[in-house]
């Protein structure tokens, strides 16, 4: 959702507080026990945020899943699968090959399938019952839930929250008004939280986050730490043929992408640099059509464009309209903890066991 600006946005203050009226009674209910929760057989570890979207939680459920096979585990990731075509629980990958498209699975759990091809991920808009599902088919040591810190139907065991180090205090409001899902005061609920993309500052100031929210979540009393946002050093075409990043330096790019925070997209392939001269942004989940694919592709040879580059999680989408002459490379982004971040998440992760 798209955050609403100028004079208009304070119209939306009375829904705003109605809004908070809502949470405030939901974990109420929760807390004495009045709304009930449900428990898997084996530890859950979520991911999620106190905002709408771009705080880089498939980035970081990748981490942890790539972490968690390193430490032996066997891992399965739960996600809701937003704007899939599809209800219900549904198999994304069998842990072996990916069994559906994106459109019926939603485009991050099939991105995040690709990434890890020996783990299982199944979307079901109710945890609990696509968490049972693959605990009873591919019986994993630990469940991943994607974007789970308000779905809490579902206990886990470990929550961690992301938040984008880059937003501005005028994005710390409640929806609809700003850009939260709930008040700080419920971050704290969680067992560790990280600022993301401390290393992609676009503010005057060289730091982030921004001083006004900078001790926001340490009043929650709730273990802090930082992280960044790194790319990977192959930009990839629809072939799977790879191109050293350092090799656009210099270079005229077009960008593209349907992402939460599309300039954190603009601040990567900046700090690779390369010379961006047309930078075309989508909403987020964005579901491309032939024509857009077309008029990208003829706007960048308008401009004079080298290359046009967009994120992995809008390239697949985009893929079926490309012919044999058109070029798009891909950018895969990586989740980066703080060396004090890492060692206190690894210690909250061997305790569940």
């Amino acid at each position: 959702m798209r955050q609403l600006h100028g004079k208009r946005s304070y119209l939306l203050f009375p829904l705003a507080l109605f809004y908070w009226g809502v949470l405030f009674w939901r974990n109420i209910f929760y807390a004495v026990g009045f709304f009930l929760t449900q428990k898997l057989p084996v530890p859950v570890i979520s991911v999620g945020n106190l905002t709408v979207g771009g705080t880089g939680k498939t980035p970081m459920v990748i981490y942890l899943a790539q972490e968690l096979e390193g430490m032996g585990k066997k891992v399965a990731i739960i996600s809701r699968g937003y704007k899939r075509k599809t209800t219900g629980t549904l198999v994304v990958s069998d842990g072996e090959k990916i069994v559906t498209s994106w459109e019926e699975a939603g485009d991050e759990p099939y991105l995040m399938a690709k990434r890890l091809p020996m783990i299982a991920v199944v979307v079901d808009e109710a945890r609990y019952r696509g968490g049972l599902h693959a605990v009873q088919q591919f019986n994993p040591e630990v469940i991943l839930l994607d974007d789970a810190f308000q779905h809490r139907q579902l206990e886990r065991d470990l929550d961690i929250v992301l938040l984008n180090s880059q937003d501005v205090p005028q994005a710390y409001k409640l929806l609809p008004y700003g850009r939260l899902r709930e008040p700080w005061f419920y971050l704290r609920r969680a067992d560790i939280v990280f600022w993301t993309k401390v290393n992609l500052t676009r503010g005057s100031s060289g730091r982030s986050p921004h001083a006004a929210i900078r001790s926001k979540p340490l009043q929650a009393k709730v273990p802090v730490f930082s992280s960044r946002m790194v790319a990977d050093s192959l930009l990839r075409d629809s072939a799977g043929n790879g191109v050293q990043l350092t090799q656009i330096k210099g270079k005229k790019v077009y960008l593209f992408c349907g992402i939460g925070d599309p300039e954190s997209f603009r601040s990567l392939i900046q700090k690779a640099g390369a010379n961006i001269i047309g930078f075309r942004v989508f909403q987020d989940h964005h579901h491309y059509i032939k024509a857009e694919v077309g008029g990208i592709i003829e706007d960048a040879a308008v401009l004079g464009a080298e290359m046009i580059i967009t994120t992995e999680k809008d390239s697949f989408k985009m893929e079926r309209f490309l012919t044999e002459e058109d070029s798009i490379h891909s950018l895969g982004i990586g989740f980066v903890p703080s060396a004090e971040g890492e060692r206190a998440l690894v210690e909250m992760i061997e305790r569940l066991w």
